[in-house]
């Protein structure tokens, strides 16, 4: 016969079932603060290359045409504050892919020649790091991504940093995944014919151009976007990750004639420049560009290019969120659209990024809920001028997923603001950059008024952008905002990383020769 337990030996299961009810109330506590569904969402997480906040939903630049994003902002929190980690195409990606920002992990600028995750040989800290994708893997989602999500280019086939072991599929060679879906136009002469200078790069990839040997439907982020749309319409026995890289606007501004057609050379308006605008700045290192563009009456082409890459990027946006509607998946999926950088279209005598201005590091961010997270208390449509960090989505998605979020993430939720859009948060936006010929990195701190930069040399500079959107007038000397500079200042990352270089002899060091280019990963 069993011995009848005493009351020292009941003690423990007391102790295990008082456990067990602490840990079921605080799991209800922790479900009751996000959405509590059967069904984990989906997410569709577009990624647009160089996109700044020229878009209708943002700065509205005069004559700008982009109904694919005013309706995405229609069911979406729209971020107006948000900044990238780092205004670099490679660092941007990884801090978001991994949520370790720059400063933390030393990756402040491009490093080229890649085939696969060299930015794990890169940065110690990033050695062991879990991709988004890989880590909704790990917790019952199936992956899969196109385009360009991690750093590649047009013209490098080959030199790619993504992983291929963080997807369940790819489309195409995830180590060369849009080199083969950009055709070039014809050009019939050198690209410094007839101009006065050398143009900056080469084979005319800085520049705007026509694509008119080749249909439209058959190339570039086209073929990206179709093949979201079939992603969405399929079948899976799990929750999709679906990640989506959209390459334009992204130099060279090579598109179809009928998205120049959208913006007549006669009706382009250039952005608000100030003479001697740099005297009170830090001097970026680019102003050769700004002085070839201005030599040559190039401005305005150059703005149409750009503006007509927008409007084509702008049109697959429409076409995903057209084919995400029409799909079974229409009711349960998170969309983010997030671009790795701001972008300057002569903006303080500067072209492209690789600065730390607000016109560089702020960028478009969309988080679009299905209507069951309203019941969850979720805003659906809002906008919030709340400073972001685009490390921050990694944290937000995992929340809204209801996963756990890796020890790596710098970032910090924006659950908060999508319940709440004039929810506080209580640090600011950190924007890094590591300036060649400095000692140190630079970052840029954004509060929602005030912008503070520190650079590498020691130089600061201090905008109040409700006053002076365009930064023009650097007040880091200013009386009356000495309060506002050194609480921003005293937000700096207070032991960043050193600046990382090129690791030679890691396994994915492949260079971009034919040769190298074909290898594939062991």
């Amino acid at each position: 016969m069993p011995k009848t337990p005493t009351n020292a030996a009941r003690l423990p299961i007391w102790r295990l079932a008082i456990a067990f009810l602490i840990v079921v109330k605080a799991l209800t506590l922790v479900l009751s603060a996000h959405p509590c569904n059967a069904q984990q969402p989906n997410v569709l997480f577009i990624a647009v290359d160089d996109l700044n906040d020229y878009i209708s939903p943002l700065s509205d630049h005069p004559g700008i045409k982009t109904p694919g994003f005013e309706r995405l902002a229609r069911r979406s929190t729209v971020f107006t504050n948000a900044h990238c980690a780092a205004p670099a195409c490679h660092p941007s990606r990884v801090a978001v892919l991994t949520g370790v920002h720059p400063s933390k992990s030393g990756i402040y600028r491009n490093l080229f020649g890649a085939h696969g995750p060299r930015w794990r040989d890169e940065s110690p800290e990033l050695k062991d790091a879990i991709v988004l994708s890989q880590h909704f893997r790990n917790h019952g989602y199936h992956a899969v991504g196109g385009g360009k999500i991690f750093h590649t280019l047009q013209w490098t086939p080959g030199d790619s940093q993504n992983d291929p072991d963080a997807w369940d599929d790819y489309r195409g060679d995830p180590l060369d995944p849009i080199s083969q879906d950009w055709p070039r136009p014809e050009f019939p002469q050198h690209q410094n014919e007839g101009f006065q200078g050398k143009r900056p790069l080469s084979n005319h990839l800085f520049g705007a151009a026509v694509i008119d040997n080749i249909p439209e439907q058959k190339f570039g982020d086209h073929l990206v976007a179709d093949w979201a749309i079939e992603q969405l319409n399929q079948k899976f026995d799990k929750p999709l990750f679906l990640a989506v890289g959209l390459f334009r606007p992204h130099i060279p501004w090579e598109v179809p004639k009928r998205w120049f057609d959208l913006y007549p050379l006669g009706s382009i308006q250039l952005p608000d420049c100030q003479p001697g605008d740099l005297e009170d700045s830090h001097d970026h290192g680019r102003r050769h560009w700004h002085k070839w563009v201005r030599d040559n009456n190039q401005w305005p082409k150059l703005m149409q290019g750009y503006l007509a890459s927008i409007s084509y990027v702008d049109h697959q946006v429409s076409r995903i969120l057209d084919g995400l509607d029409a799909s079974p998946n229409a009711d349960n999926t998170i969309v983010v659209l997030w671009s790795d950088h701001g972008f300057h279209i002569g903006e303080k005598e500067n072209w492209e990024k690789f600065a730390l201005w607000n016109q560089t590091t702020r960028v478009p961010l969309f988080v679009s809920l299905p209507k069951r997270f309203k019941k969850n208390g979720f805003a659906i449509q809002s906008r919030t001028n709340q400073p972001v960090t685009l490390t921050d989505l990694y944290p937000t998605l995992c929340d809204l997923a209801e996963i756990p979020t890796p020890q790596q993430c710098s970032g910090v939720s924006l659950v908060n603001q999508l319940a709440n859009p004039d929810a506080a948060r209580a640090q600011p936006a950190l924007t890094s950059f590591y300036f060649h010929r400095e000692s140190a990195a630079s970052h840029a701190i954004s509060g929602i008024r005030f912008r503070y930069i520190r650079y590498g040399n020691d130089f600061e500079e201090l905008y109040d952008l409700q006053n002076d959107p365009n930064e023009f007038r650097n007040e880091i000397d200013n009386p009356n905002f000495t309060s506002i500079k050194n609480k921003l200042k005293n937000s700096l990352p207070k032991q960043p990383s050193i600046n990382r270089s090129v690791p030679t002899d890691s396994e994915f060091h492949r260079g971009r020769s034919g040769k190298n280019s074909k290898k594939s990963r062991k």
